[in-house]
């Protein structure tokens, strides 16, 4: 094709370079980024937070019965606390999701759980064998009441006396 019968190039109407208030907008989200990382490192207040000190700790042992319930016992004793019946649909999920862990390293579900309850009012499922938590105080006072209740809680078999 013959360049006399190209159509005429448009003209632009638009600038030749890149606007520079996204450059600022880019620049301001880094630093900000940058800066509230470097605040969380140095006030402490980020996920690997050191816990407060514990008030109450207990080990716990879990275990499915065939019924459907769980029985929940004495982690240094042996001797069951309760046998939990029904849905129980907040205990069974924050042990499910610290189960589903010990699964994928191959831990079995007779160590104990340590349950926390700490000065400042928060109350931890820690799994030692793991090294994971879940901070039930996230969860609400209800859900956090389904596993206070077992810190103070006295074998059935001593409970009947």
């Amino acid at each position: 094709m013959n360049a006399s019968h190209m159509p005429p190039l448009a003209h632009k109407t638009t600038p030749d370079h890149f606007p520079q208030w996204v450059l600022y907008c880019a620049a301001a989200i880094m630093a900000f980024s940058l800066i509230s990382v470097g605040l969380v490192r140095i006030t402490g207040n980020g996920p690997d937070q050191k816990a407060a000190a514990p008030t109450m700790q207990r080990s716990l042992v879990f275990q499915d019965h065939p019924d459907g319930g769980v029985r929940v016992e004495d982690g240094v004793t042996g001797e069951t606390l309760t046998v939990l019946q029904g849905e129980q649909g907040f205990v069974r999920g924050a042990l499910r999701a610290l189960s589903r862990e010990r699964y994928s390293r191959g831990i079995g579900s007779d160590a104990p759980f340590d349950l926390i309850a700490r000065v400042d009012g928060r109350v931890t499922l820690f799994d030692p064998t793991t090294g994971q938590r879940v901070d039930l105080e996230s969860f609400g006072p209800t859900n956090v009441a389904e596993f206070a209740r077992f810190l103070a809680m006295q074998p059935e078999s001593t409970a009947a006396q």
